[in-house]
């Protein structure tokens, strides 16, 4: 019965009218009696009510992510024109203001992330407001001076931001780096969410406030990006992606190998958001050339 249950998931989570063919061949030489069959078919119908045949995603630059984009030349801009859906800023607290920087030693008073991101932002959202972004602020030290500065920072674009009362907003502010512990969210505001790396625990509450799972890819595989990943390695990070997935949430991973192999790679897994140091390369690849390298998503069992 376990195992019918299994069969019966693997169809709900990954469907697609070949591959419920397969399966049902495969249940009805495993199936010898009529309550077995019957409880087949509900899945199979249960699954075609609420989904219909699923279809392979088909990836856009609106599910890229711009991986420390300060570094660019251009801040925001090279990423927001490219189209890219999610855009990532360090950020120090230092004298009442955020400094954007990957370490504390390129700090300049210079680089706010008001300056260089959030009023660049609110100018756009003046002339478009339909435009969806999550601005990904990895917080680098002192998460509770940090998020207090933010705050503050983000009133001007307060009416354009994603909250708990209202997801159809265009921006999500995400909280990533040096987080509070999950039994602290509440006491930020709603359209403050965070992303996560499953290391600690969370009540349903707490997890409302994740928006993101993001993972370290090099936890799970130490492959280089040339030729196949390893099949043991694909193995576990299906089974990641696929846990996330049936949790509720997308997810990225991160210091993954930044080339057109990994990042198909990666798609053909199931990764919800492809991260790059990359701009100009995996935007001209989600536009001519990603959804041509997708292959059909595999099972666990395959």
């Amino acid at each position: 019965m376990l195992k019918l249950v299994k069969k019966a998931l693997q169809i709900l989570l990954w469907g697609g009218y070949n591959f419920i063919k397969r399966q049902i061949n495969l249940f009805m030489r495993l199936l010898f009696n009529r309550n077995m069959k019957r409880f087949f078919f509900l899945s199979l119908c249960l699954f075609l009510f609420f989904t219909g045949f699923s279809q392979e995603k088909h990836y856009t630059v609106a599910d890229a992510h711009a991986h420390n984009d300060y570094m660019h030349p251009v801040p925001f801009y090279t990423a927001w024109n490219a189209g890219f859906g999610s855009i990532e800023a360090d950020v120090y607290p230092v004298n009442g203001v955020l400094l954007v920087s990957h370490t504390k030693k390129a700090l300049s008073s210079e680089r706010t992330l008001d300056r260089l991101y959030l009023k660049p932002l609110l100018e756009q959202l003046q002339k478009d407001d339909k435009r969806k972004v999550s601005l990904l602020i990895d917080i680098k030290e002192n998460y509770k001076e940090s998020l207090r500065f933010l705050t503050k920072e983000l009133q001007p674009l307060k009416k354009y931001l994603v909250s708990d009362n209202d997801l159809k907003k265009p921006v999500t502010i995400l909280i990533s780096g040096e987080r509070p512990p999950p039994q602290e969210y509440k006491n930020y505001p709603h359209y403050i969410f965070f992303d996560d790396d499953l290391k600690v625990f969370h009540t349903p509450d707490q997890w409302k406030r994740v928006r993101l799972v993001s993972l370290s890819f090099e936890r799970y595989s130490h492959w280089n990006g040339e030729g196949d990943l390893p099949d043991s390695d694909r193995k576990v990070l299906l089974h990641v992606i696929d846990s996330v997935h049936q949790a509720g949430k997308k997810i990225r991973f991160w210091a993954a190998p930044d080339s057109k192999n990994s990042w198909a790679t990666q798609m053909n897994l199931g990764a919800d958001i492809i991260g790059t140091d990359k701009i100009d390369e995996l935007s001209a690849f989600l536009g001519k050339e990603s959804n041509s390298k997708l292959k059909k998503p595999k099972t666990l069992s395959q």
